[in-house]
């Protein structure tokens, strides 16, 4: 298996599994808390925890975006992981309490996106391959 097959976004996932489990009890505060300011002329931007996940989030549902431009075997093993991915979330949003947050909706809704991207873009591009086969 290749790692091209793996869906990166279940790192998202992961990582925010990690953040929660770190904070314990309190996770949602643990998601709150301050990480990095980043001064600005106006004022100091502070950064937690939950604005990392979800800038992680959106870096890697861009390259999952990238990765569905390609077809292969390994494509197809991506889409179905992907799949998979979402549902993990989508169970663990409905049934665990901790995983009741916007910055884990977000990851939620971002693996959807994945799901749905990657099988559209897929069979664009699938298409487009099969005509301009047709064409020599």
């Amino acid at each position: 298996m290749s790692f091209k097959a793996i869906p990166l976004i279940v790192i998202a996932f992961i990582m925010y599994n990690a953040v929660v489990l770190v904070g314990g009890v309190d996770a949602v505060a643990m998601l709150k808390k301050e990480v990095l300011p980043i001064p600005l002329m106006t004022t100091t931007l502070w950064l937690t925890w939950g604005d990392l996940l979800i800038l992680l989030t959106m870096g890697l549902l861009f390259v999952e975006l990238m990765k569905a431009t390609h077809t292969s075997s390994a494509s197809l093993l991506d889409h179905g992981l992907s799949m998979l991915v979402f549902v993990a979330c989508l169970v663990e949003f409905l049934l665990v309490k901790s995983a009741g947050t916007s910055v884990f909706f977000f990851i939620v809704v971002a693996t959807l996106i994945d799901v749905m991207a990657g099988y559209t873009i897929g069979i664009r591009v699938a298409r487009r391959d099969l005509s301009i086969g047709n064409e020599g």
